[in-house]
Parts: structure tokens; C-alpha cells; sequence
């Protein structure tokens, strides 16, 4: 496993363009385009303001940078460095911006949600649609590109419009038995829409292309319901993680519960693995009495392992402040690996722990927990292989083969607050607050070696 060397970077904007050629990073009011394999900067750019938002076309040939203060959108070509576009919104303001799965069209929300404006970059044309909802996720497009799903708030009301993406042009407009409207999200497959309540009442509807109404899912009520939902790659299963602790695993023939996970704070089944990460003890050669003021550093710069421990198992448990809003308790985090194999979850009464569940056998496979809280977690885009951060010094790995605990080399300490895959799933990029590195993986007879020789799971 390499590692490059460090860039600058800020408000953690770092994205690969969707062909993988191309690395895109922010450094206040630059657009620093690299070649994804040498990190060689190949183009740069000047914005009018710092850089807020981020985001490539489909095609690899576009750049958008939204400059929210300004209520501006720049883009930039590669293809053309000296062929640019803004985009003003004026005093209506700029809150969101997004393309369209095209790569020609731009959509820009602007402030109090009053309006979604349409441009087309070829034909310099506008549409506006009205009404969209203020919410987590109001926005969603099916995966091959021909349609978008909105959600509305009008008349004290929640409504779901179906767009042609090709012209605009609205087919379908419904409303949802929602008190308020908290997301939506198409199926991979693009055939069905979930469509969830706000985490006061618990209430996932499935809808169809057309606007029927497939099925509705209640867990319980009268206490804290949905905070999370993920579809599964194959659109078999959706997943709902709830403030209760538990995920529910709904199937796509019935609409039907077909199991819940729990996440309790003890393991006792000898059939999952739980990884503790602890820290390494220095070589005794190593060892200063007392450590020299310049050696010693923070917690977060000592290497650390990985130990399978035996069981019973406690997890180290946080108690939720009873009197603040947004509590730290239920799952809020849980994706599926791209095999359709596997489901990682994290629940936030118990913050430095990961949950793997098989999804062939329905049950728990494993358990990593860390030394500190997770901070995020992303499936490799080709294969089962997990990244973890916790804002300290290092990246976990998690293959079915095994687990690793990797220290970023480099002076200071490099907190990793967040990472990206390449779309090969070749390498991922680790952010920090002001800095940026790639971290290259091995081919397979490296990944091997890595995951499935080292005994101590180091």
C-alpha cells in the first residue's frame, strides 16, 4: 500500500471524475484538475469566490463549482480550458446545484426552495419548476438517466412530480400520505420510488413509475422513526435504519419485512468476529524515559492493530443527552457493498463500532471497533472492501478475507475526516481539513497478502 504526497485542499472538495482519468480538488477560489494515475495538474482554474460545491459531469468533460455567497455556478471545460460558463441566479439566490444526468443541463435550487431552474448549456435555453420541498433528500434521479423524481411541499401538502429528463416535461404528479416529507430515492433498476416520512411518524411508501401506490411499511409509533435508507445495488432489498437501534430489511417481491438487525452493546456468538483496534506497544529499544517533547505527540499519531477478541464482547456505549435535539442514537449510517453481499451499518449509541451483516444468511458476520468514533465509511466501487475513518491518523480496511489498520505516513498528524474510492476501486482519497493524499492499493496478489497473511489481522 503507497501513498502520495500531500496537497492542499478546502471545505474537503476532492472528487474523481466518473472515468476515473481525472481528480478534481478545491484551494479556496482554485479548481486544481489532476491526471488520476501521476497527480500531475493538468488544468487550472480561477473561480470569482471560494469554491462551496463541487461536482463533474457524467461524462468526465464538465466541472461545476457552485459559489452559494454569490449565488453564482461556474463551469469549466476540459476539453476547452478557454470555453467558460456563470451562471447568475441573482437576487433570487443559490442554495443547490446539480447536473443532469446528460451533462449539458444544470439545476440550481434557489433560496427559500421557491424555484428549481433548469439551464441548458447547448442552447443557453431556461425552465423553472416550482415548489420543491426543502428536505434531506428532495431530489433524485434514476440511475440510466431518463427521469426525476421531485418532492414538492404546496398548499401545506407533500406531492411527488415525475420529470422526462430528455425535455422536462412533467409525467407524472401525485401526493404522498406523508406528514412531512423527509426524502426520496429511486431503485437502482428505476422502477420503484421510496418515498419517507420525517423522523416523527415512521412511514415508508413505495411507489411505481406511475405513481401508484406499491405498498406502505410502519415499524412502530409514537417514538422516534426513520433516519436512514439505503437500496441495495440490485434493488432486491431497501434498508431503513431507525432511531430504535435496529435495521429492517425490506424485500422486493412483497414489500414485506423479512428480518430486523439489532445492534446490541454485548456479542456473545461465537460465530462473528469482533475486531478490537488497539495500540501497538513501541519496540522496547524504542522506548524514552521520559518521551522527548518533539517525539511526543498526540493519541491519534500511534500505530495501532487490529485483535480479534474473544467473546462476550462489550462495546464501548454513548448515553444520549436526553435534552438536546437530534440525539445521538439510532443507525444513521448503512450501505450496501456492491456484490449485494454484505450491509455496514453504524448506530449511534454505540460510535465506534462498524456492523457487517451477510445478506445471503441474514445475520451478523462481524464487528470492527475502534479506538475512536467513526467518522464515515464507503464501500470499494468493484468489490467488497470497506474504508473506515475515525479523524485520526489512519484508514481500516475490511475485505471478507480480514481487516488492516494503516498509519498515513508524512510529518504532523493527517486527520482523515472523510475518503473517496476511485471508480476502479483502485485507490481512494483521504481528506483533511486542509489537505489531501491518495492512498494506492495493490493489485490482487497485493490485496492478499494484505487481508489474508497477516494472523494478528494487523
Amino acid at each position: 500500500m503507497n501513498f502520495s504526497e500531500v496537497f492542499k485542499l478546502s471545505s474537503l472538495l476532492c472528487k474523481f471524475s466518473p472515468d476515473g482519468k481525472y481528480l478534481a480538488s478545491c484551494v479556496q477560489y482554485r479548481l486544481v484538475v489532476r491526471d488520476a494515475s501521476t497527480l500531475q495538474i493538468l488544468q487550472l482554474y480561477t473561480c470569482l469566490d471560494q469554491i462551496q460545491h463541487l461536482e463533474w459531469s457524467a461524462d468526465s468533460l464538465f466541472i461545476l463549482c457552485a459559489l452559494y455567497k454569490r449565488g453564482l455556478v461556474q463551469v469549466w471545460s476540459l476539453e476547452q480550458p478557454e470555453w467558460h460558463c456563470k451562471i447568475d441566479e441573482g437576487s433570487a439566490g443559490l442554495v443547490a446545484s446539480c447536473w443532469g444526468p446528460d451533462g449539458r443541463h444544470i439545476l440550481n435550487t434557489t433560496e427559500f426552495h421557491l424555484r428549481i431552474t433548469v439551464w441548458s448549456l447547448c442552447t443557453k435555453s431556461v425552465s423553472y419548476i416550482k415548489y420543491p420541498k426543502a428536505c434531506q433528500q428532495g431530489i433524485t434521479f434514476t440511475r440510466d438517466g431518463r427521469y426525476l423524481a421531485l418532492a414538492e411541499r404546496r398548499d401545506c401538502r407533500d406531492y411527488v412530480s415525475i420529470f422526462v429528463c430528455s425535455d422536462w416535461q412533467l409525467l407524472r404528479h401525485f401526493d404522498t400520505d406523508t406528514q412531512d416529507l423527509a426524502g426520496i430515492e429511486w431503485a437502482p433498476n428505476g422502477c420503484v420510488l421510496a418515498v419517507w416520512d420525517s423522523c416523527l411518524e415512521y412511514k415508508v411508501l413505495l411507489y411505481s413509475l406511475d405513481g401508484r401506490l406499491l405498498s406502505a411499511f410502519c415499524a412502530y409509533e409514537w417514538s422516534l422513526g426513520i433516519k436512514a435508507v439505503a437500496w441495495s445495488p440490485s434493488s432486491q432489498f431497501l434498508a431503513i435504519g431507525s432511531y430504535d437501534g435496529k435495521v429492517r430489511i425490506l424485500n422486493h417481491v412483497t414489500w414485506k419485512m423479512i428480518t430486523e438487525f439489532g445492534h446490541p452493546a454485548t456479542v456473545n456468538n461465537p460465530k462473528i468476529v469482533v475486531y478490537k483496534e488497539a495500540e501497538k506497544s513501541p519496540p522496547l529499544g524504542h522506548l524514552a524515559f521520559p518521551p522527548p517533547r518533539a517525539v511526543a505527540g498526540p493519541l491519534t499519531s500511534s500505530e495501532s492493530k487490529y485483535e480479534i477478541a474473544s467473546m462476550p464482547v462489550s462495546l464501548q456505549t454513548l448515553k444520549p443527552a436526553a435534552d438536546r435535539a437530534n440525539p445521538r442514537i439510532g443507525v444513521g449510517a448503512l450501505a450496501f457493498s456492491p456484490d449485494n453481499y454484505f450491509l455496514a451499518t453504524r448506530n449511534g449509541h454505540v460510535p465506534n463500532a462498524v456492523w457487517i451483516w451477510d445478506i445471503r444468511k441474514l445475520r451478523l458476520l462481524a464487528v470492527l471497533e475502534q479506538l475512536c468514533a467513526v467518522r464515515a465509511f464507503q464501500w470499494g466501487p468493484q468489490q467488497p472492501r470497506l474504508a473506515i475513518c475515525t479523524g485520526g491518523s489512519k484508514v481500516y480496511l475490511w475485505s471478507p478475507a480480514g481487516c488492516v489498520s494503516v498509519q498515513v505516513p508524512g510529518e504532523g498528524d493527517f486527520q482523515v475526516l472523510s475518503l473517496c474510492w476511485h471508480p476502479s476501486g483502485d485507490s481512494l482519497a483521504l481528506l483533511s481539513k486542509d489537505h489531501f493524499c491518495l492512498c494506492f492499493l495493490e493489485m490482487e496478489e497485493g490485496v492478499h497478502t494484505a487481508f489474508g497473511q497477516r494472523g494478528d489481522c494487523t
